[in-house]
């Protein structure tokens, strides 16, 4: 349970970031950080179902 939501965290983080160096305003930041929390927490949730899978 814990790889989608460091995934999810991170990803908000990153994507904030990413839209604050390009210049954006706060709005651009929010919807940057869901984008990347979203496709992050998928990673993260499909890492932890491979992970799950290998070891039964």
């Amino acid at each position: 349970m814990i790889f989608p939501l460091t995934g999810f965290v991170f990803g908000a983080i990153l994507g904030a970031f990413r839209a604050k160096a390009r210049g954006g305003k706060r709005l651009d930041m929010l919807q940057w950080g869901t984008a990347f929390a979203i496709l992050f927490a998928l990673v993260g949730l499909f890492a932890l179902i491979f992970i799950e899978r290998s070891y039964v």
